[in-house]
């Protein structure tokens, strides 16, 4: 499993700690990973990702999952949100036409 959030694309950075002296020692900054179900309204089922805090932080703020993906880009998703992304906005969209109609 990659160290990468399926919904930010947040990754591992690297940098060094400085010390006093400033004396430079090579570090991997990595983000902070939670594993989380998280409930799609549209879909009206349970999804399991692996998402940074302050991703899960965003989706609260957005309103709910289904609410982050339809505004999230698609590069930044991994392969298992873009598939979500997408049955979503089908969802969405045949609920929808019928009231339109």
């Amino acid at each position: 499993m990659s160290r990468r959030c399926e919904l930010t694309g947040k990754a591992v950075q690297v940098g060094h700690l400085v010390s006093h002296s400033n004396r430079k020692t090579k570090c991997r900054f990595l983000p902070n990973l939670c594993n989380v179900t998280l409930q799609s309204d549209a879909l009206n089922r349970r999804v399991r990702l692996r998402v940074t805090a302050h991703a899960l932080r965003s989706v609260e703020h957005r309103g709910g999952l289904d609410a982050f993906l339809v505004k999230a880009r698609e590069i930044e998703l991994s392969q298992t949100a873009r598939l979500l992304k997408r049955d979503i906005e089908k969802k969405l969209a045949e609920t929808a036409a019928p009231a339109a109609a």
